[in-house]
Parts: C-alpha cells; structure tokens; sequence
C-alpha cells in the first residue's frame, strides 16, 4: 500500500511544484534594457506628468536616433507609469489602443503612436493575452531610467525599465 501510494503521489507532488515554480516567475517582475527600453520610456514619458519638458525633448531626440544630445551632466530622466494597458484588434487591424495611468490621471491613446506602445511592449518581454478578437499587453509599475551620458557612449547601455504584471 505504502507503495502504491508513492507511486501515485510522487508525480502528483513533481508537477504541483513545477506549476508553483512557473507561476511564481509568471508573476515576477522584470526588466528590460537597451533600445526596447529607451523607445518605451520615449513613448510613454512623452504623456506623463512627473517628466518635465527638457526630459521629453530629450527622449524625443534620443529615440529618434541622435546618441549626443545637450543635457545636464549627472542627469538621468525617470518615467514612472502605474500602468500600462494596451490592446490591438486581430479582427479590425485598423485598432489600437493604451490606457497609461499616471496616479489618478489616465491618458487614452489610439491609432498609431499605441501600436508603437503595444509593439515595444511585446518587444520588451510582455507576455500577450488574447480573448475574443483582441490581443492586449499589460503592465503595472513601469519604472524607466534613461542616462543620456551613457547613451551617447555608443555601447548599448543607457536605459532600463523594470516593470511588474499587470494588477
């Protein structure tokens, strides 16, 4: 008996710890750098409240390619966004949308600037989700850092976002 209940117990045991263990690194956060990184920070920190004008133009520049850029030595900019949901039709391709929250404030963007958001999600690891015609990306707690100092070094490094799934 003892045996028979080894038998049927141990592969049972085998798979509750694989399916805890994979849902666990299902649900911990992660990070991204580089290039994937700098274009999320450039497309959502263009929205947010928290990153001034120079940082925006700075952003605005760095991801449009130009590595040297005029801003203060020592300085990073910080993208903080609570969450960010985006969603992109596979029945209507024309359909594209993001909601980033920002505290209370919520800013809804469609059409081709949140296909670029969708997209760079998807590129920085993002796990999609499907249901019924719609493909959406989510996370909560992005938190960007963009050195332009480093950036302009030409060696790959400059900008990391760490993001947690979404709530």
């Amino acid at each position: 008996m003892k045996r028979i209940l080894k038998r049927i117990l141990k592969p049972i045991f085998s798979t509750a710890i694989f399916v805890l263990a994979a849902n666990g690194a299902a649900l911990a956060g992660s990070t991204t750098d580089g290039a994937g990184a700098l274009s999320l920070a450039a497309l959502v920190g263009k929205h947010s409240p928290s990153v001034k004008p120079a940082g925006k133009a700075a952003l605005a520049k760095l991801a449009d390619g130009h590595a040297k850029i005029a801003f203060p030595k020592g300085k990073t900019i910080d993208v903080a966004v609570d969450a960010v949901s985006c969603r992109s039709s596979n029945v209507d391709i024309t359909q594209h949308a993001c909601e980033l929250t920002f505290g209370e404030k919520k800013v809804q963007v469609a059409g081709r600037l949140a296909h670029e958001i969708f997209a760079t999600l998807l590129e920085a690891g993002v796990p999609p989700d499907g249901a019924a015609g719609t493909i959406y990306a989510a996370v909560s707690a992005l938190d960007c850092t963009v050195d332009p100092e480093e950036i302009a070094q030409k060696a790959g490094g400059g900008a990391q976002c760490k993001y947690e799934p979404p709530k």
